[in-house]
C-alpha cells in the first residue's frame, strides 16, 4: 500500500507527516534527525508524560488560565494515553535532543490532536497543553514521577515478596546443617538457615536504600519552566501540581527546593541508580551462590538441586541448567551498565541543563523494570521449591578437616593443624583422627565437633 501524506507546518516550515499520524511536525523532525538506535521510551515514561499534561490542564483551569472546554478536551485526551492508548504514536529514538524535547512535545502533538477532537476549540501543542510548562522542567519531572511510581508499585513490593520468600525458605531449612565456604574452600559448619538469612537481609537492605532515596526523587522540577526561574509559569502553579499529582497517584510529592538544582542535574536519579546497582550486586550475589550449590549433580557441589524448568542442552540428553540464576546474573549486569550510563549522563549538567534526560529516564525505568520482575521469577521459580541433597551436605560435613578448629582453645593451633593434615591425607574423619592424636575422650569429642553446635557457634 501506498503511503499517504498530509502537509504539517511549525515554526521552521512545512513537513510531510503520514496521514494518519496523530503527531505533527517536530515530531516527524525528530524521527528523521534519529535513525539511531530503533529503541523508544517506555511506556510507563510516555504514560506518565500524559499524566503531567492531565494535571497541569486541570491546575490551569483552576487558576483561570486554560478555558474549560480546551481544558476538559486535555483531560480527557491524556486519559487515553494513560490508559495505554496510542503508543504506537511516540516512534521517536531514544538517542535524541538531550533535553527531551523532541519527547515532550511528540506527547503535546499527539494530545492536541485527540483533543481538538473533543473540544469546540482548536487545541494548540504549545498554547494549550504546554501551557505554564518547558520541556526543560517536564522531562525530569516525567522522570522523577514514572521512577516514583514504578518503584512504589512494582519493585518495592517484587523485593518484598522475594525478602518474603528467602526468609520462609530459609525457616524451612533450619536443621540442615553444610560446610561453610571461605575463599570457595572448606570452613567451619553453618545452617542453611543462616545462609539464605543473610541473603534475606541482603535485599531487605536493598529494600530500605530505595525508600530512603525516595525523598528525593519526589521533589519535582514542575514549575521551573526554560531555566529554573518560572517563566511562563503562574505564581502557584508548581504547589498546585504537586498536590493534584500527589492526590492522583497516592505518592508525596512536593515542588523541589530549588528548580535551578532540578533543571541543572539529575543527582536523585543517580543516587537511585546506585541503589538498584546494589541490589543488582545483592542479586549476582545470591544467584551465583545458588548456580554452586545447584553444581553437579555428580562432579559439582550438588548441596541443592533446583527445579528442573527446560532442557540444558541441544546436544548432551538430560542435562538441566541453572537457568533463573544464568538470567538473574544477566539482569544484574545490565543494571550495573546501566548504572555507569546514568552515572556519565548525570555529569552532564551543563549550565541551566542536563542534556542526556532521555538516556536516563530510559536505562533507570529499564533497571526498575527488570530487577522488578527477576525478583519475582527468582523467589517463585528458583528459590520457593528447590530440594536439599541432605547426603552430600552430610558426607562434605563428616570428612571436613576444617572441624577441627573447635579444638584450637583445648589443645593449640598447631596441634590442631597436625590432626587437620592427617585427616585429609588419609581421607578420614576428623573425629577418627583427632581421637587418635588427642587424648581427649571420644564421648567428649563428638560434643566438641558436633556440626550442628559449631553452627550455633560451639557454645557449650
Amino acid at each position: 500500500m501506498t503511503l499517504q501524506y498530509r502537509t504539517e507546518k511549525d515554526s521552521m516550515g512545512e513537513l510531510q507527516v503520514p496521514s494518519d499520524a496523530l503527531y505533527g511536525a517536530q515530531t516527524q523532525r525528530a524521527i528523521n534527525n534519529f535513525p539511531i538506535s530503533g529503541l523508544t521510551m517506555p511506556p510507563a515514561f510516555i504514560q506518565t508524560l500524559a499524566l503531567i499534561k492531565q494535571t497541569a490542564a486541570k491546575v490551569n483551569m483552576d487558576l483561570g488560565l486554560l478555558d474549560s472546554a480546551r481544558g476538559a478536551a486535555i483531560v480527557q485526551a491524556a486519559e487515553q494515553l494513560i490508559q495505554g492508548e496510542h503508543a504506537e504514536q511516540f516512534p521517536i529514538d531514544v538517542f535524541q535532543t538531550g533535553s527531551g524535547t523532541s519527547t515532550n512535545m511528540n506527547v503535546n502533538e499527539v494530545l492536541a490532536h485527540l483533543a481538538s477532537k473533543i473540544s469546540p476549540e482548536a487545541v494548540g501543542a504549545n498554547d494549550h497543553v504546554n501551557m505554564g510548562q518547558s520541556s526543560n522542567d517536564v522531562i525530569p519531572t516525567a522522570i522523577h514521577i514514572s521512577s516514583a511510581i514504578e518503584c512504589q508499585r512494582q519493585l518495592l513490593p517484587a523485593l518484598e515478596h522475594l525478602a518474603e520468600t528467602i526468609e520462609s525458605k530459609a525457616s524451612a531449612c533450619k536443621d540442615y546443617t553444610k560446610t561453610g565456604r571461605t575463599h570457595l574452600m572448606d570452613a567451619m559448619p553453618m545452617t542453611l538457615e543462616q545462609e539464605l538469612g543473610a541473603w534475606a537481609l541482603q535485599i531487605r537492605n536493598g529494600i530500605a536504600r530505595i525508600k530512603s532515596a525516595l525523598p528525593r526523587v519526589q521533589k519535582l522540577a514542575q514549575g521551573g519552566t526554560a531555566v529554573g526561574t518560572g517563566i511562563n509559569a503562574h505564581p502557584d502553579f508548581a504547589q498546585k501540581f504537586a498536590a493534584t499529582i500527589s492526590t492522583t497517584t497516592e505518592i508525596a510529592f512536593s515542588p523541589n527546593d530549588s528548580f535551578f538544582e532540578s533543571l541543572s542535574c539529575q543527582d536523585a536519579m543517580v543516587e537511585l541508580s546506585g541503589q538498584l546497582k546494589t541490589i543488582a550486586v545483592s542479586l549476582m550475589k545470591i544467584a551465583n551462590d545458588l548456580r554452586w550449590m545447584n553444581s553437579g549433580p555428580l562432579a559439582g557441589l550438588g548441596e541443592i538441586e533446583l527445579t528442573a524448568l527446560q532442557p540444558g542442552s541441544s546436544i548432551m540428553p538430560g542435562k538441566v541448567n541453572p537457568v533463573i540464576p544464568e538470567a538473574t546474573a544477566m539482569v544484574a549486569a545490565q543494571v550495573i551498565g546501566n548504572d555507569a550510563t546514568i552515572t556519565i549522563a548525570g555529569q552532564s549538567g551543563s549550565f541551566q541543563l542536563n542534556v542526556m534526560l532521555p538516556v536516563i529516564a530510559y536505562n533507570i525505568l529499564q533497571s526498575i523494570d527488570i530487577i522488578s520482575q527477576t525478583s519475582l521469577v527468582l523467589a517463585d521459580s528458583a528459590i520457593v521449591d528447590f530440594s536439599v541433597r541432605v547426603d552430600n551436605l552430610q558426607q562434605a560435613l563428616t570428612r571436613n578437616p576444617i572441624l577441627v578448629t573447635a579444638l584450637n582453645p583445648i589443645i593449640g593451633y598447631a596441634k590442631a593443624a597436625e590432626i587437620a593434615k592427617a585427616a585429609y591425607k588419609q581421607g578420614r574423619p576428623i573425629i577418627d583422627v583427632a581421637e587418635d592424636m588427642t587424648d581427649i575422650p571420644r564421648t567428649e569429642l563428638e560434643k566438641i565437633l558436633e556440626p550442628k553446635h559449631l553452627a550455633e557457634g560451639g557454645v557449650n
